[in-house]
């Protein structure tokens, strides 16, 4: 466990913005924990951007003893032990109802985001660690996106992004996401495997994997097995990106069959898994690493990390959410926050 560092030596720590997500759900009972984890305040300088009412109520839910701080920005926040500082939003009801699917809860949450990505293409805070939001529940205050990556890829005007969970055992980057999966294999082509490498690639070199091998799944079953399943689609739109991101000195293996790349990866044959839509990269990272998974957004001016879990209306309002990945996506936040671009 690292020493938390004296005053001097922590204002060099990188200022994370830590977004409260959806009100309703466990994201506040989850941030508390994390925030005043010795291994957090060793690495970062963490703030929330959320509503300090809300963190009080799930202070006294957890039973936790500390102060919620309202500050204005970022850089006045102070960090002594058992402090947690907030930029307060102040737009949840003191009512709000744990576990429940609530319009106003989807709006904060949205605001929540947008404030966050401001402060981060301002330069305030070095990285932005979200609390899950409820996908419903923003729909219904009008913020018609499938979630934080493609929310926070219009925020900061980017047009491309790329989602990648990473845990323990493996990482995983994806080709495609929240489509479904005739439109996800319509969507795959070429050019978009070779960005997503090229995306997965810079994000390891940047997290310290100097060279890191890339395993990437093919399509169908057994990859096709030369033709066998499917109708050709890694020969044309798998293989020809990788042919050129090899040239390219990037080292990208496959199209490999899906079924048998998360097992080798899970004993160290590679860095980073390429999978070519949601389920294929999501069901074996829930299965071997969820209670630690962190969702990362690649490609995007700022850093964003997050758990990977989501609110979790069933035990909200109960003190009895795991803070775990909380504290290793602070933590990814941090360490990539304080790395240079190579």
């Amino acid at each position: 466990m690292n020493a938390i560092p004296t005053a001097d030596n922590h204002r060099s720590l990188p200022l994370i913005g830590v977004t409260m997500g959806d009100g309703a759900g466990i994201g506040p009972e989850v941030i508390i924990p994390a925030l005043l984890h010795p291994d957090t305040l060793a690495r970062c300088r963490p703030v929330v951007i959320g509503d300090a009412g809300r963190l009080r109520q799930a202070a006294v839910v957890l039973g936790a003893a500390c102060d919620i701080v309202s500050v204005t920005t970022p850089g006045e926040a102070e960090f002594p032990p058992g402090r947690v500082n907030v930029v307060d939003l102040d737009l949840l009801p003191a009512d709000l109802p744990w576990g429940e699917l609530s319009a106003l809860a989807g709006e904060a949450a949205y605001q929540y985001v947008r404030v966050a990505a401001d402060l981060a293409m301002k330069g305030a805070v070095h990285g932005i660690c979200t609390a899950p939001l409820n996908k419903e529940a923003l729909h219904s205050a009008g913020h018609l996106y499938p979630g934080h990556t493609e929310l926070l890829a219009h925020l900061t005007g980017v047009d491309e992004v790329s989602m990648m969970l990473s845990t323990p055992k493996v990482k995983v980057i994806h080709v495609t996401t929240h489509i479904g999966l005739i439109d996800a294999v319509r969507r795959i082509e070429p050019g978009l495997v070779e960005r997503t490498v090229r995306r997965g690639h810079d994000a390891m070199v940047r997290a310290g994997v100097a060279k890191p091998v890339i395993g990437v799944c093919g399509i169908n079953p057994h990859a096709g097995e030369n033709g066998l399943f499917g109708y050709g689609e890694e020969e044309e739109k798998i293989a020809p990106a990788l042919d050129v991101l090899r040239a390219d000195g990037i080292d990208a293996r496959g199209p490999l069959p899906a079924d048998t790349a998360f097992f080798l990866a899970g004993r160290g044959d590679y860095d980073l898994i390429v999978a070519m839509y949601h389920d294929q990269g999501h069901g074996p990272v829930k299965v071997l690493g969820i209670e630690a998974g962190v969702n990362l957004t690649v490609g995007l001016p700022v850093i964003r990390t997050s758990v990977d879990h989501g609110t979790a209306f069933d035990i909200a309002g109960k003190g009895v959410a795991e803070a775990g990945s909380m504290v290793e996506a602070v933590r990814q936040a941090a360490e990539m926050s304080s790395v240079p671009v190579r």
